[in-house]
């Protein structure tokens, strides 16, 4: 009875993440619609405010404003700061990337998360995952394909938001040792809109009232997409949850498909192949290991 209920868990919980990510690649079709009419400053604001607006609707009932106590608000502001930065970085790639190219290079973060946790994590990383993190970087370069001039200039911005995005994810891993998830996403949400807020009015462009109702839907879907992801979390392990995650290429091709008309070329595709072979390798070799570690303290 345990084990079937348990097993129940981990299916709903890989249910709540596929949705969660189909929402995420939604929400960027939604940038790739918005990119080219307005500055991208103002597009990051709309995902900030309307995010921070679904976030505030979700977590009202828990206290969110007790969300807010923290004994270290620097990490807080440092990693949102880097997340800010990274969505920013995406975000402009979309004006110029087919949706599937931009979401493949961005999965490269895993495997920059492996290489940093060595310094900063102080955790130890084998020479096998040290080959398959090389290889991931390479099936990165396909993609990008630097100096052949059949990618463009702009596909080193998903690149330098996976380098930010992963250590925003080491910083949020150091925060979790005393601060909670939705503490974290507090943190980055209220930052994200402090900070845009500032700026969007130099860059301010009046959206039509189809503009509008994108914003929100962009603000809504990421924000709806991190509370499945959440929980999904809360009800299954992360270990049987990480593989999923590649599925967000996927629905990014279809979205790309019926919404712009844009396919992956075969040598993105097989750039895409060696990013999630290399990262899967990872996550089975930092599974392996964990299990090996739980059955030497029996």
């Amino acid at each position: 009875m345990f084990q079937k209920e348990e097993a129940q868990n981990i299916r709903l919980g890989i249910i709540l993440m596929m949705m969660g990510l189909a929402l995420f690649a939604g929400g960027e079709a939604i940038v790739k619609a918005l990119a080219p009419k307005f500055d991208i400053t103002q597009v990051v604001w709309a995902r900030y405010i309307f995010h921070a607006l679904v976030t505030f609707v979700l977590f009202f009932r828990s206290g969110i404003f007790r969300l807010a106590k923290t004994s270290r608000p620097w990490l807080h502001i440092t990693r949102s700061a880097l997340m800010l930065i990274a969505t920013s970085l995406f975000f402009f790639a979309l004006r110029y990337l087919p949706l599937a190219d931009a979401v493949a290079i961005l999965f490269i973060s895993p495997i920059f998360i492996a290489a940093l946790s060595i310094p900063i994590l102080k955790e130890h990383v084998g020479w096998r995952r040290w080959i398959a993190i090389f290889i991931g970087f390479a099936g990165a370069l396909i993609i990008i394909r630097p100096g052949s001039g059949a990618t463009h200039w702009a596909a080193v911005l998903p690149l330098g938001s996976a380098i930010c995005y992963a250590f925003y994810q080491i910083l949020t891993r150091i925060a979790s040792r005393s601060d909670s998830t939705q503490t974290s996403l507090f943190w980055t949400s209220v930052f994200g809109v402090s900070v845009t807020s500032m700026f969007v009015p130099f860059v301010w462009i009046m959206p039509t009232l189809t503009d509008w109702f994108l914003m929100m839907g962009l603000g809504g879907l990421y924000g709806i997409g991190h509370y499945l992801l959440i929980r999904g979390l809360e009800i299954a392990p992360a270990s049987r949850l990480s593989p999923f995650l590649y599925t967000q290429i996927i629905w990014a091709t279809i979205f790309g498909l019926i919404f712009f008309g844009q396919f992956p070329d075969k040598i993105t595709i097989v750039g895409a192949g060696i990013v999630i072979a290399s990262g899967l390798y990872i996550w089975w070799r930092e599974t392996k290991k964990d299990k090996e570690k739980s059955l030497s303290k029996r």
